[in-house]
């Protein structure tokens, strides 16, 4: 082979190899550009179960829009939080029951390693129609701020009617109101599976047993009879707060019902009181327990959700659009419900927090209040 036909073979070799390796540069390039693309827009998707109180929270468009911009997509399915800790979680990447003792309880079980995160809270309140606080006001159950949309339920006196087995029609000022009659009571939810019915249970033992919290089987025995009617007189409980408040809301059901002030303020915010509210009263218990809503990260994806939703600014101005008051930040939720003030106690003025007993002994309390023994 001459020199001139070698040198040409040598080109057309060169010419091919240069080709490849172009076509391969190109190739890289793109799916480099490619993943550089992807990253801009795409998000992590993260699993947990929430107690229902926030489900219109994670719903929300404007979370949505909120967490993607932060890089995550979260998705949920709700559950009262007591049942939560039964819950097979493997495969979840967080829970968030409605209170501290059952996410302990969760972190237990798990084996999480995480420390839990707190990023919002919300008192207990009962609402009432207008009637009914009247008429617990006229006999010394409640007292009413001027307005007549806000007071407070007087725990002792109230517990007092509910130990004597006292009706409505007993209480002065109750005739003429078909729907004031039986047995006085606060409708809550079933204390075995939701946390607001448990920490009912709670603040009750608290007064009962003169400022005590419980702490062992025979502080529990002691109040045990007083939980039991407080829970027996209302038959069937739900397992979440979500659909009493919706009932309330309806006009049906009974005319006292224990929810979070959660739900309250978020369906005021959202709604001019003028309308729907007209006939509302909220109540504060002069003792009471607030409801922090405790994340539970069980992986890296479920930290980062409970420490954006704990200190990113636009996700703490909606979690208190939602009526949720956050940690450490009480002037957001006073700004945000500036025009509620004759139906919410921004301040909880007078309110007394009762110490909330362990997980086993609230257990042992539902228990023995829904009569089924004392297993724990």
């Amino acid at each position: 082979m001459g020199f001139r036909e070698h040198a040409a073979r040598v080109r057309r070799i060169l010419g091919i190899v240069l080709a490849v390796l172009l076509l391969g540069g190109v190739a890289v390039v793109l799916v480099t550009d490619g993943d550089r693309d992807d990253k801009g827009t795409a998000t992590k998707t993260v699993r947990g179960v929430i107690g229902s109180e926030k489900a219109e929270f994670f719903a929300d468009p404007e979370v949505v829009k909120a967490l993607a911009a932060k890089g995550l997509t979260v998705r949920t399915e709700t559950s009262g939080s007591w049942d939560m800790e039964r819950l097979p979680l493997k495969g979840y990447d967080f829970a968030f029951p409605s209170a501290k003792a059952p996410a302990d309880e969760i972190k237990a079980r798990t084996k999480a390693t995480g420390t839990p995160l707190r990023p919002f809270y919300s008192p207990l309140v009962v609402v009432a129609h207008g009637a009914a606080a009247q008429v617990l006001a006229g006999n010394g159950l409640a007292t009413l701020a001027p307005g007549g949309h806000t007071g407070t339920l007087r725990m002792e006196p109230y517990l007092a009617a509910a130990r004597a087995d006292r009706t409505w029609q007993q209480l002065k000022g109750s005739a003429g109101h078909a729907e004031l009659s039986g047995t006085l009571f606060v409708t809550s939810t079933d204390p075995l599976a939701s946390n607001s019915g448990a920490l009912y249970l709670a603040a009750a033992s608290y007064v009962a047993d003169g400022g005590r919290v419980a702490g062992d089987k025979a502080a529990v025995d002691r109040t045990a009879p007083l939980l039991r009617k407080l829970i027996q007189v209302q038959g069937a409980q739900q397992s979440s707060s979500d659909a009493p408040f919706r009932d309330f809301v309806s006009g049906v059901g009974n005319p006292l019902v224990l929810v979070y002030e959660s739900q309250v303020a978020a369906q005021l915010i959202a709604q001019p009181p003028a309308g729907w509210a007209g006939d509302l009263v909220v109540l504060y218990p002069d003792t009471t327990v607030s409801s922090d809503h405790t994340l539970v990260p069980l992986t890296d994806g479920g930290r980062t959700l409970g420490e954006l939703l704990s200190t990113d600014p636009e996700l703490r101005r909606l979690a208190v659009r939602h009526g949720f008051r956050p940690q450490g930040a009480p002037a957001e939720f006073t700004a945000a419900t500036a025009g509620l003030t004759g139906y919410l106690d921004q301040k909880l003025t007078g309110i007394r927090q009762a110490p909330v007993p362990t997980s086993q002994v609230l257990h042992r309390m539902a228990l023995r209040a829904r009569d089924q023994g004392d297993t724990a």
